[in-house]
């Protein structure tokens, strides 16, 4: 399954160019030039695949759950008999370590489509007796046309984490991938095709988001939308999607506490809190980018956390050795350095990291950065308070848990939270508190896809995952027979 240079919208089950003819660059980040091209496309794109998307929709949405089953499960075998291809393209697009594409985003991706294969086998609904009189049973039925965007953090996986259960419920898709993480998306299309999806059932459409995305959120008949990506663009979508009535389920920012007490088994969370940090270059919505360690382990937990983020290895996405790649674009990693200046205004000390890791021949011109630790910063600075998306983490003392459950809810975000403790009370106590949608216990990213998955505040609206996944993209109607 080799990728293109010219990748295609994939619209009524085939690949067909952009309307306009018109193609957008495609970087490498890991040596910042352009390496294939995307489809410009814009409403008579997506018109086109929401016509597609309408007619397959009453033969899809009456196919049977087996057959979907069927379906989704071949697609699901088609990317795992793929893995190494789809994890290339998921590097050179991204520029993530291979080793956690092979690891995490293309296993993760293929595992998506086989969960809501077997899930949809499972989804009942519920029925209420009205003794001597009637019984009201729920159907629930799928939506019809409905629209998925996704980031370019994590890909394959996110963008088949709304499609799989969309299609599985019988709905028909418009979908977008991210314009700077577009290949595996165009590598699903043609693993569709493979699959003997029916055409239309679903269609990606390529391009920038304020043309093909908004097109999308606009569409008067896409009734649903579901949208992983950054607030401020959340906010947009659910001002224009709101008056025209739409379903929603926006994913959206994070600004996580990572919250460490002295009693917690220091090896293990050294281990989880590295990785928490600085995973995919601290490019996951979850990463704990606020640490604060309560004062007795202070000082030993900076003097660790400093060491082994320097030893970190950043260079080469396809190199067994690496543990960070590139970032994702020259724009973003600007970003990240404004922050670490920013950091230092504010009264910061950058302890390692934040400087452009130089390298040689074909990398030369990569986005490169070093892991950063930033420690003396009040817990309302900027810097603690506005998502950086990057390789950046701050570290601070506390004293009590009054006073870290004031810092970890003082953000507008509630995405997810980490605690590590051996205090089982304490746990509990802490969780409760703390205003995040996920909080783990000792472990970090660790996912049951059966869980309610999502935000609060700031973070989002609705949860995605396990059956909440179902609900969205279905409509439950109550039928109530008199007897």
């Amino acid at each position: 399954m080799p990728t293109d240079k010219y990748i295609k919208n994939y619209i009524d089950g085939t690949l067909v160019p952009p309307g306009s003819g018109k193609y957008l660059d495609n970087y490498n980040p890991s040596t910042g030039k352009v390496y294939s091209y995307i489809p410009d496309s814009a409403a008579d794109d997506v018109q086109k695949a929401y016509e597609a998307a309408e007619r397959a929709f009453p033969e899809w949405s009456k196919s049977g759950l087996r057959k979907r089953f069927r379906i989704l499960q071949r697609l699901a075998d088609i990317i795992e008999q793929n893995l190494e291809e789809f994890a290339r393209a998921e590097s050179i697009d991204s520029g993530k370590p291979i080793s956690m594409s092979r690891s995490v985003d293309i296993p993760r991706s293929h595992q998506n489509f086989r969960f809501f294969a077997t899930a949809i086998l499972h989804f009942s609904s519920e029925s209420h007796h009205m003794e001597g009189r009637a019984i009201n049973f729920t159907l629930r039925q799928p939506i019809g046309v409905v629209g998925c965007i996704s980031p370019w953090n994590l890909p394959l996986y996110l963008f088949s984490w709304k499609i799989a259960p969309a299609l599985a419920t019988g709905n028909c898709v418009v979908a977008k991938p991210s314009e700077m993480t577009p290949m595996t998306a165009h590598l699903l299309a043609k693993a569709c095709i493979e699959a003997g999806l029916p055409p239309g059932v679903l269609n990606i459409v390529h391009g920038l988001g304020p043309k093909a995305g908004q097109a999308i959120i606009d569409h008067p008949k896409i009734k649903a939308i579901s949208f992983t990506g950054g607030t401020s663009t959340g906010k947009q979508i659910a001002q224009k999607a709101a008056p025209m009535f739409k379903k929603l389920s926006l994913e959206l920012g994070g600004k996580n506490p990572n919250i460490i007490f002295a009693d917690c088994d220091f090896d293990q969370m050294m281990v989880g809190t590295l990785r928490s940090s600085f995973s995919n270059n601290g490019q996951i919505c979850l990463c704990g980018s606020r640490i604060y360690v309560e004062r007795p382990i202070y000082e030993k937990f900076k003097e660790e956390l400093v060491k082994r983020t320097q030893f970190l290895k950043v260079g080469d996405p396809f190199s067994s050795v690496t543990d960070l790649g590139a970032l994702v674009s020259k724009s973003h990693m600007e970003k990240v350095m404004s922050y670490l200046a920013l950091a230092e205004v504010e009264g910061g000390s950058i302890l390692c990291g934040g400087e452009p890791v130089p390298m040689k021949g074909e990398f030369e011109e990569g986005y490169f950065l070093r892991p950063a630790v930033v420690e003396g910063l009040a817990y309302d600075c900027r810097t603690n308070q506005e998502e950086i998306f990057g390789p950046v983490v701050t570290i601070a003392p506390f004293d009590t848990e009054e006073e870290v459950l004031k810092y970890a809810n003082s953000v507008q975000y509630g995405l997810s939270a980490t605690v590590w403790t051996q205090d089982i009370s304490k746990a509990n106590r802490v969780a409760e508190k703390l205003e995040a949608g996920v909080v783990w216990i000792n472990c970090w990213l660790l996912r049951d896809l059966r869980t309610p998955f999502g935000g609060m505040k700031s973070s989002g609206v609705g949860r995605e995952g396990g059956l909440e996944a179902l609900r969205f993209f279905t409509e439950p109607k109550n039928v109530c027979i008199k007897y």
